[in-house]
């Protein structure tokens, strides 16, 4: 397209036809809600719920002030103040694509070091809601006994001096701290991000951390804040040069859109000490039971997505949906979740975990959602013991099979060795990928050095059933490679019984 439709508050009207915008007037939105963690999973998901609210007329007082507390947060704000904080999301079924422009975020705070404009935006009595996304490994809790980690350095400093809070919580108590002085009352803390019990984690690095320096606020924080558990879902790929493309093909000129998958839920426990959108009238949903549901994603989705990732990678396969095209992988995948993941969830309301398994199975294999193998790998230190470790638990204690979770994290384990099945080498993709692929490189001879990672995998190295499966199948991966490997666990007992009579 030869003109390009700069995006703005001014151009809303001059949008190329066929592009939803914003029914509602931005310049009389208020701010109600402070959200850390500007990616693309929060605008196309949490934003966009409440996006839709206010084109029904409602929540104008609830808008969204963007904030970040890492520097390269900084970038991401020049890029979305330059467009009026407005996001083009684009949302890719398998056979068509449709645009709309998402607006209610209305700010992005400065980026600082000290935080001292998010911690005065969260003392404000108009914040009621401090939300977050800040991926499954940013709220400080010990990987094996899920336990607050003060000893972390981040932590001891934040300790050291609650006045100049680098860390999103420390921050997040400071402004706690005005709020109480000031009479002004609690907020809630809200996390949007991939843990089972968010909410229960939240709140124990908040207090845990409050508790270091000031026993009285904790105590306070504890009794006045909420923190409600939630289950959030939607597929959405990074931003790059083809969405870029893809975004200004539409005739649209914005340099921070969002694709995303034709499927969104979000389940929330309503416990809101300050208020809330009422999201349910959009489509999310409000329950007391939000752990069913953490459980039926985390495990079966998440996870299904790391089985797919580390074997995608190691084969030199780009894309989620290019992996789940793979008979083996996809047999894999198969496999795994009907015999050693789903018997360990529950059914929830409206669907059995025989129907999620169908339903993700066709969400994973969209060809139109292009994301990568390796986005999804990435972190594995923080993902694995979150999305697939308390399988594996739970399969140990009631006594069922978890040889093909085993298979999993050999997967892994071989993927962190640093190359793939062509001799192409794969970078880094992980916060200690240094320890992983030494780790991953003496088990190359001696298997159970990957398991002797304890702040991954704890006593897992002393559970037989798990420990000698996954040294078997790490072996075979260095001998066979991935597919005949994979091949070797999917094969029935009887066709391993016609094998061996041949």
């Amino acid at each position: 397209m030869d003109e390009l439709t700069k995006l703005s508050n001014a151009s809303l009207d001059a949008m190329p036809v066929g592009v939803r915008v914003p029914a509602y007037d931005r310049s009389e939105l208020t701010p109600g809600i402070v959200h850390i963690g500007l990616g693309n999973f929060h605008r196309a998901h949490q934003a966009w719920y409440l996006h839709r609210l206010m084109d029904a007329g409602e929540a104008h007082d609830w808008a969204i002030i963007g904030a970040g507390v890492r520097a390269g947060d900084a970038a991401q704000r020049d890029r979305l103040l330059a467009q009026d904080c407005l996001t083009t999301l684009i949302e890719l079924r398998p056979d068509s694509i449709s645009a709309e422009v998402c607006g209610s975020m209305i700010d992005f705070l400065p980026v600082e070091s000290d935080n001292a404009a998010l911690v005065a935006q969260m003392a404000d009595p108009s914040t009621r809601i401090v939300a977050l996304t800040v991926t499954e490994g940013g709220y400080y809790t010990d990987p094996v006994t899920g336990g607050f980690a003060e000893d972390h350095k981040d932590i001891q400093a934040d300790a050291a001096n609650p006045d100049a809070p680098a860390t999103a919580f420390g921050a997040m108590i400071k402004a706690l701290r005005i709020r109480r002085d000031a009479g002004t009352g609690a907020f809630t803390g809200l996390s949007c991000d991939n843990l089972q019990g968010n909410g229960a984690i939240l709140r124990q690095t908040v207090v845990g951390l409050a508790r270091m320096s000031d026993p009285d606020l904790a105590d306070w924080i504890d009794t006045h804040c909420t923190f409600p558990n939630s289950m959030v879902d939607c597929i959405v790929p990074a931003t790059g040069p083809a969405e870029l493309d893809l975004v200004r093909s539409l005739g649209i000129d914005d340099d921070a859109p969002v694709t995303h998958e034709n499927f969104r839920q979000w389940v929330i426990e309503d416990d809101f000490c300050a208020g809330r959108p009422d999201w349910d009238k959009v489509g999310a949903t409000f329950t007391n039971d939000v752990h069913s549901f953490e459980a039926m994603k985390i495990r079966m989705l998440n996870g299904g997505h790391q089985i797919l990732a580390n074997a995608g990678e190691v084969l030199g396969i780009e894309t989620i949906s290019d992996a789940m095209a793979n008979p083996a992988i996809a047999a894999l995948f198969l496999k795994v979740q009907g015999e050693e993941i789903a018997p360990h969830v529950d059914a929830v309301p409206g669907t059995t975990p025989h129907d999620y398994l169908s339903l993700i199975m066709s969400r994973f294999a969209n060809p139109a959602i292009v994301d990568t193998t390796r986005r999804v790998a990435f972190d594995g230190a923080s993902r694995h013991p979150g999305f697939l470790l308390p399988t594996i638990r739970a399969g140990l204690k009631t006594g069922d099979p978890v040889n093909g979770l085993a298979l999993v994290e050999a997967l892994w384990a071989r993927m962190c060795q640093g190359t793939r099945e062509d001799g192409s080498q794969i970078e880094a993709n992980d916060p200690i990928w240094a320890e992983l692929q030494s780790a991953a490189q003496n088990a190359r001879q001696n298997p159970t050095a990957w398991l002797d990672q304890s702040s991954i995998y704890g006593d897992l190295k002393h559970a037989p059933a798990f420990a000698s499966a996954f040294s078997h199948w790490l072996a075979t991966l260095w001998e066979k490679g991935v597919e005949a490997t994979i091949s070797d666990y999917t094969q029935s007992e009887e066709d391993l019984r016609q094998t061996a009579s041949r």
